[in-house]
Formats: C-alpha cells, structure tokens, sequence
C-alpha cells in the first residue's frame, strides 16, 4: 500500500457493489476505487462512471496483476470466484469475495489451502439476514439462556420465483450458482455461527416449475436449482435442527424465523420486523427482548475488511473456513436429497486456523 490509502481493484460491479460495497467503501478515509472489471467494456465504463472508480480493465487477469491494486473486490458470480480468489492471492493481494463462497465444497477447500498459505487478508460477505441481532443472540446464548437447545427451527420463504413466466434467473442456474439455492448458505451460516455444525443432515427438494423462459424470452430452459429445500440436521450439541426454505411462498414474510428451543427457554428471531421474543421455561408467554443501540449489529462489512486489511489480520468473519463450512453442508444437504440417505459430516478432518 501507498502510505495508509488502500486501493481496491473491482471484478464484476453488479448490484450488490452498487448497493452496498462502493457506498461503504466510499466513507472510509484512504481507501480508493482504482479499477474495475465488468463483462464488457461499455458495462465496465458504466460502472467506473456511475461508481467513481478511476479507471477500466480490459480483463480481469489485468486487475489481478495491477502493481496499484492493494485489494480484489469480486463481485461475481459463485462460478468465478475459485479462479479470481487464487490468482488474487498469488498475486499477493488482499481479498474479499462476495457471498457464496463457490460452486461447491471442492471449490471452497482450494479456495482455504490458498489463503492458509499467505498472510493475507481474506474475507467473504457476510448474510443481512438475522444481522441487527445477532450481538442479542450470541450473548443470550452464551449466557444460557435456553439451557441445552434442544430443537432449532429456521424458515426462510418468498416468492422470488413464484411467477412461472419470470425469465431464468442466474441464481437458478449451477453452471453459474453451483449447489447455492435460494438463501440456504445464508440461513446455515447463521446456524453455525450461533449453535455449531452439524454432524448428519438429511433432506428433500423439490422442482415446482421445471422450465422457465430464457433471458431472451426465445426459449424454454430447463430449471436445475430446486424451489424448494427441507432439511433436517442434527447438530454438534445434540439438537435437531429444521431448515425450510422456498421461493414459491405467496404472503410469507411475516412466517420467516429462527427459533430456538432449549431446555430451560426459548429465544424466537421473526425476520421481518426484526423481532426477538424470548422466554424461560414457566412464563406463560414471549416476552420481546429489545435491541439496544449498543447491541444492535449495523452494515459494516466494507469497514471491517478494511480495519483487518490495516492491522495484519488474516481473516474476517465470515472467514473462508466460515464459508467452507456453510458449502460442506449445503452440498451435503443436496446429496441427500439425490440419493435419499442421510449424509455425515464432516467430509474431511481438517483443523481451523483462522482464529
């Protein structure tokens, strides 16, 4: 780096960069947009334009290998990210990918051995979902709350995909998403971070509408991510955890939450008033658990990947191990639902080391 400033490269500028990356870069002092990447060259310009970002790439190799360039900024889809991610680091720069991690397990372990093998900083966009209390959750259960969870319920529904005649989105395609449906990885993320892996999973989809439209709207394409995903997992502590998620819910945003039952309370997060209800065994009901200011998780993805880059930190959470994790258990789930048997976890005995 050039004194303090910190300069990110983009590869692939697309919405999220928009909506949430380049604004929360933008209000960090040093750091700077230096180039970016898009599919095409008039995408490219748009978006250095539209973001600010001093200048363009004619390809993403260009940005790796850019002597100005501190950090890689992917936001690409998950089918690009193994490749981006260990050019980057070989090129010896600081990474931050958005979320997924990969295309599946195999992909997300590479991407792990890669980063163990440098002292970079690397680091995966973290879920907004469940965000704003998540302080609130971890220290309830830290401090034992609901005892012993016992069972552990997580839904996650809408109707992204309930219109049949809506075109092929790119989330519904694994040559491009790999194993990642619908906000799966998100909700086991949450999971992991909050109550442990799992040891053994078991699970069903289902396919509601096979084909769909392409983006051209000339042709019928086949539909090869499911709409629908249940799944039953039984967690390092003994509880059994229920996860359903689907796209094709009508009127269900007020039904999605993660619940947790333990043997002396029960801690209930309603996502969409952000919400938690809590209560310990013999209150006859829930009672809400107040964020406070002090407690409540904001939006700081952008500024806690640059803190970690500045002070030497390898990993940032969600760390490449967070993300190899929530990819071993999504693949796990969907071979389970292939094959009809429970699946054990974990697939490799690998050791931590991003603490």
């Amino acid at each position: 780096m050039a004194g303090d400033t910190l300069r990110i490269g983009v590869i692939g500028a697309g919405v999220i960069c928009r909506t949430r990356h380049v604004p929360g870069l933008k209000k960090i002092p040093g750091v700077e947009l230096e180039v970016v990447v898009n599919r095409s060259k008039a995408s490219s310009e748009a978006a250095a334009k539209e973001y600010g970002i001093k200048r363009t790439a004619d390809s993403w190799q260009e940005v790796v290998n850019d002597p100005n360039v501190d950090v890689v900024w992917i936001g690409t889809h998950p089918s690009m990210h193994r490749e981006l991610t260990i050019a980057a680091l070989e090129a010896g720069k600081h990474v931050f990918t958005q979320a997924r991690m990969a295309m599946d397990y195999a992909d997300a372990k590479k991407m792990w051995e890669a980063a163990r093998k440098t002292n970079l900083t690397t680091n995966i966009s973290a879920p907004p979902h469940f965000l704003r209390g998540d302080k609130v959750i971890r220290r309830m259960l830290a401090e034992g709350f609901v005892g012993t969870p016992v069972n552990v319920v997580v839904q996650a529904y809408s109707d992204d995909y309930a219109n049949p005649e809506s075109p092929l989105h790119w989330r519904q395609d694994s040559a491009v998403s790999g194993y990642n449906t619908l906000v799966l990885g998100m909700m086991i993320e949450v999971m992991h971070r909050w109550l442990g892996y799992a040891t053994r999973v078991t699970a069903m989809d289902k396919f509601i509408y096979q084909t769909r439209p392409s983006a051209d709207g000339k042709d019928q394409v086949q539909v090869d991510r499911p709409d629908a995903v249940s799944a039953i997992a039984e967690l390092e502590s003994g509880a059994l955890a229920t996860l359903m998620l689907s796209g094709v819910a009508r009127h269900a945003r007020d039904a999605n939450r993660f619940e947790i039952y333990g043997t002396d309370g029960t801690i209930r997060y309603l996502a969409g008033s952000d919400t938690i209800l809590a209560g310990k065994a013999g209150d006859t009901e829930l009672k809400e658990v107040i964020i406070s200011p002090d407690e409540a998780r904001a939006w700081t993805v952008e500024a806690d990947f640059v803190e970690a880059v500045r002070a030497g930190k390898r990993t940032v959470e969600p760390s490449f191990w967070d993300g190899l994790k929530y990819m071993e258990m999504t693949e796990a789930i969907f071979q389970s639902a292939r094959t009809g048997q429970a699946v054990s976890l974990p697939f490799d005995n690998l050791e931590r080391d991003d603490r």
